[in-house]
């Protein structure tokens, strides 16, 4: 039983031992009556029609299994969005792709179709899946996605997934929150809302029915892709034939975000400051050589205002405008407002050239 579901089996066995935190496993208990439960139920209903689940196989083992949402029907295919964790290794740091593995599909009536993979990035955790055109899918619109702004904190969201085994469809509520994951990608947001393993790949959507993201799991809440990062990786999927990534070498976060004495230090000198605050600079990158240093707070990129971390990343993916060679630079103008280990340098202009990393 265990063994072809690809999980571990236990190193002896002893009363009292059982298997947690498995795919099968569900979320969202929506039995009361209240309205809240009634408007999850709703705005799941809504989209239910464009939630699939998959799972990967190799043999007959399977090997991971996730939710997915049907953004394109371009006859005589369909694709689906999900969590490229459906093709990576278990092992040791999960960055390996898995070769020849069967994706099977399982749409919204219980019905099993075989997919293939089209297109995956590894630093995103994204895939996309083609499978034949059925008539009891819907594209999910998700060109009204919502912009990743500030002033959203603590709007109400809903989760929504598919199990792989029994099809079921599932919801929860829950909240934005203002601040940052535990994991390495800076442009995950985070959420109150409690999912299952089985939800990761799934929708994030608004109080009003508008797509926020797509979800991975965490116990402690869901992180989410906003759609805006999403759709602008799928631009880079259909034009250059992977997510073009530049690497600037630092790492930042919204300042608004950022620890009290954090804010403090920088309150002091300029109460009315916003934008990304710069939390390491790599030595020899491109942000180093271009003066950029810990403490900076970047206020502007190409003279377009900056509010959090999703808009910084959102501009540095817009800026490939063609397939550029491993190494090739791409010069951009970065405005700070505060830079703490030059005492104030309000309005200083800095010139990064950005370089092209190699493929995963």
């Amino acid at each position: 039983r265990l063994l072809p579901r690809g999980y571990p089996l236990p190193s002896k066995f002893a009363g009292g031992i059982r298997l947690v935190n498995t795919f099968e496993l569900c979320f969202g208990k929506l039995d009361g009556y209240n309205e809240e439960h009634t408007s999850i139920k709703l705005l799941a209903l809504s989209v239910c029609r464009s939630i699939v689940s998959l799972a990967s196989f190799k043999g007959r083992i399977r090997q991971f299994t996730c939710t997915g949402t049907i953004i394109e029907h371009t006859p005589p295919s369909m694709r689906i969005l999900t969590s490229a964790s459906l093709i990576r290794s278990s092992e040791e740091d999960g960055s390996k792709i898995l070769d020849k593995l069967k994706i099977k599909v399982r749409l919204p009536s219980g019905k099993l179709v075989i997919g293939t993979l089209w297109k995956y990035d590894s630093y995103y955790n994204i895939a996309v899946v083609n499978i034949k055109a059925s008539p009891e899918l819907r594209e999910a619109c998700i060109h009204n996605q919502v912009p990743a702004n500030v002033k959203l904190s603590q709007s109400k969201l809903v989760a929504i997934g598919r199990a792989f085994e029994s099809g079921e469809l599932m919801a929860t509520g829950g909240t934005l929150l203002h601040g940052t994951t535990k994991f390495d990608c800076q442009q995950l947001m985070a959420s109150t809302c409690k999912i299952t393993k089985a939800g990761i790949g799934g929708l994030i959507v608004g109080s009003d029915g508008k797509f926020m993201g797509m979800s991975f799991y965490y116990k402690d809440g869901a992180p989410f892709l906003p759609f805006s990062i999403l759709q602008k990786c799928l631009k880079h999927f259909n034009k250059f034939g992977r997510v073009v990534q530049l690497s600037l070498g630092l790492r930042i976060g919204s300042l608004q975000a950022e620890k009290l004495h954090v804010r403090e230090q920088v309150h002091d000198s300029f109460p009315n400051a916003h934008g990304i605050y710069v939390q390491m600079v790599s030595d020899k990158s491109p942000a180093a050589d271009s003066g950029i240093k810990v403490g900076d707070v970047i206020t502007k990129i190409d003279k377009l205002e900056l509010f959090n971390a999703q808009e910084f990343h959102e501009l540095i993916l817009d800026k490939p405008k063609r397939i550029l060679r491993h190494g090739e630079g791409m010069p951009f103008t970065v405005s700070c407002s505060f830079c703490m280990l030059d005492s104030l340098c309000l309005n200083t202009y800095a010139l990064i050239i950005l370089y092209v990393v190699p493929l995963h």
